[in-house]
């Protein structure tokens, strides 16, 4: 009998740590890792090529333009939110859509690092080197085979912050 009390004890420290995080806990550090110079070059090019010229540079080397700051709670790291968002290639492709709730510290770390840049109801452009997005590995659909997501690839994204947890 004890030993159940145990492992249910056990399992319940476990998985209070899965609960809602304290945002005030939260010890992220959104420029601790940076895209290499040739992606920032690659994204800086692009912008220029589709005439963005108010794109800011965050420090990780994601660029950004905040299209409406939003008011109230800003989310952290490591809160969850609810966004409706747009995930294209720089070829116009959409490679993604939805609306979603997701904890920022479970993206991508170009999300991570810039979503907590607008409050609830901001919205917010991206423009995110390879290395802060989904890498050399690119994403291909397991069922077909098809490439979603191109190895390298700059991703563009529109997102709209609906809510903050």
């Amino acid at each position: 009998m004890l030993k159940t009390v145990y492992v249910l004890l056990g399992f319940l420290i476990f998985f209070s740590g899965c609960m809602k995080n304290d945002a005030s806990k939260c010890e992220y550090d959104a420029c601790a890792t940076k895209a290499p110079a040739t992606e920032i070059q690659a994204v800086k090019d692009y912008l220029a090529s589709v005439s963005i010229t108010n794109a800011t540079e965050h420090c990780s080397g994601v660029f950004y333009v905040i299209d409406t700051a939003g008011t109230g709670n800003a989310p952290a790291a490591c809160t969850s939110v609810n966004a409706t968002y747009t995930g294209k290639l720089t070829n116009g492709n959409t490679f993604d859509s939805g609306t979603s709730q997701f904890a920022l510290n479970a993206v991508i770390p170009g999300w991570t690092n810039t979503i907590p840049l607008i409050k609830n109801g901001g919205k917010i452009r991206l423009f995110i080197p390879p290395s802060l997005g989904y890498g050399a590995q690119g994403i291909t659909d397991s069922r077909t085979g098809n490439v979603i997501i191109p190895p390298n690839a700059i991703l563009l994204f529109e997102v709209r912050l609906n809510a903050v947890y």
